[in-house]
């Protein structure tokens, strides 16, 4: 008899959106969204059984936000952004390692805080874990271009977006009622929607230095709601989904 082939697994990296996992508000008893997060977490387990593995790269949120703006309120003229960023990195890691919880059956045993070097990206792929959850590593950028410098070290050729809205559009929808949506552009035709420079709390579906460094290795980013677990699934398994696509 001959033996079946094992599927080959499939690595997909996720930019896991803060605002996502944490969007404060009345709606979700000024915390975490309990539903979605239940929600996210019967998926990415039963992604787990089809041979899927997962980077997922999270965000601060709503409570990184919240530190900042009480920091710059506290410290006027003398806010330092480097300092702005490192709070907002803190916040990253409490999100990442709450998920690397809730997720415990299937994730590594260790967020990664850092930049992967070969041992730590062969000892998650040899492990029987499906998921490597990653918070924020340094000052300069948000978790965007951690997410997008994972897929190059991982040799990913995309990064799913998930964040607090379905699309791309051609303005802010938090301040313009008008804004459309934008299915598909180049790098070129989304690095001149958003701003150049990157000030910490920047909120944007790509982060610009993470644009300028997905454009330059060639990426495509697929960017979905995150707490759309349909659209979700249909961009894990190369479906047409409901979200924008970002490509070279």
């Amino acid at each position: 008899m001959v033996k079946k082939a094992a599927k080959k697994e499939k690595l997909i990296v996720v930019s896991l959106g803060g605002s996502v996992v944490y969007p404060y508000g009345e709606k979700y008893n000024n915390g975490l969204d309990i539903g979605f997060l239940k929600d996210l977490r019967q998926f990415l387990l039963g992604q787990a059984k089809k041979s899927v593995r997962f980077v997922i790269v999270v965000g601060g949120g709503k409570s990184c936000r919240i530190y900042q703006k009480a920091a710059r309120e506290v410290l006027g003229e003398k806010k330092n952004d480097t300092d702005l960023d490192w709070i907002g990195i803190q916040a990253t890691k409490m999100n990442a390692l709450f998920v690397a919880k809730i997720l415990r059956e299937i994730a590594f045993p260790q967020v990664l805080e850092r930049e992967p070097g070969k041992k730590e990206i062969a000892a998650f792929l040899k492990s029987n874990k499906k998921i490597l959850m990653v918070s924020g590593w340094e000052p300069g950028w948000s978790t965007d271009y951690d997410a997008m410098q994972c897929a190059v070290f991982f040799g990913a050729k995309e990064v799913i977006s998930a964040s607090d809205a379905h699309f791309v559009c051609d303005k802010d929808p938090r301040k313009f009622e008008d804004a459309r949506p934008i299915k598909e552009l180049t790098w070129p035709e989304y690095q001149k929607l958003i701003p150049s420079k990157w000030v910490p709390g920047l909120s944007t579906p790509v982060d610009p230095v993470a644009a300028r460094f997905a454009k330059k290795n060639k990426l495509t980013v697929k960017k979905i709601k995150g707490s759309d677990i349909e659209s979700f699934r249909r961009a894990v398994e190369g479906e047409d989904f409901e979200g924008s696509i970002i490509h070279d």
